[in-house]
């Protein structure tokens, strides 16, 4: 049996929510071998500037990204969807090691399989240093509770 992760293409408004709030409390869970599961096996990926294929390298990149930025908190918010496409925009926030805080802003592309595996993610995100009385983003470590403000209730 294929590897499967409901909901599968093609969305509807509900399901493409679903996905972008399940790939929203992965990412807040900072787990890269779990996380790199909801790719496909050959999985292409853009970051930014750096490449990726395959599940090993995303989770090695994963683990990196997440030694780096410290105390991570991101919210995914549905932008657009279309049969197996879906397209989010998203900001998380991070403190550096020597204390600075920031805000990471970007667009994400995302396409599926029919197993509801991400098999392409194209990712944009540009960083701006906050102060620490700008931070948005309070909830304690791991998924943002069901409660906190969205990005565009929080106006970002």
């Amino acid at each position: 049996m294929s590897e499967q992760r409901p909901p599968f293409p093609p969305f509807t408004e509900a399901t493409a929510k679903q996905k972008v709030r399940a790939a929203e409390d992965g990412w807040n869970n900072r787990n890269p071998e779990k996380v790199a599961l909801a790719y496909t096996i050959d999985s292409h990926w853009r970051n930014r500037v750096e490449f990726f294929n395959g599940r090993a390298e995303i989770a090695g990149f994963l683990q990196h990204k997440w030694a780096a930025e410290l105390d991570y908190r991101l919210i995914k918010e549905l932008w657009a969807y279309t049969d197996n496409r879906i397209a989010v925009r998203f900001a998380y926030e991070w403190c550096d090691g020597s204390g600075q805080w920031y805000r990471s802003y970007g667009n994400e592309n995302w396409e599926f399989d029919e197993n509801g595996l991400m098999k392409v993610r194209r990712a944009s995100i540009n960083d701006l240093p906050i102060s620490d009385s700008e931070r948005k983003f309070h909830w304690p470590l791991g998924p943002r509770p069901a409660e906190h403000p969205g990005l565009s209730e929080l106006d970002l």
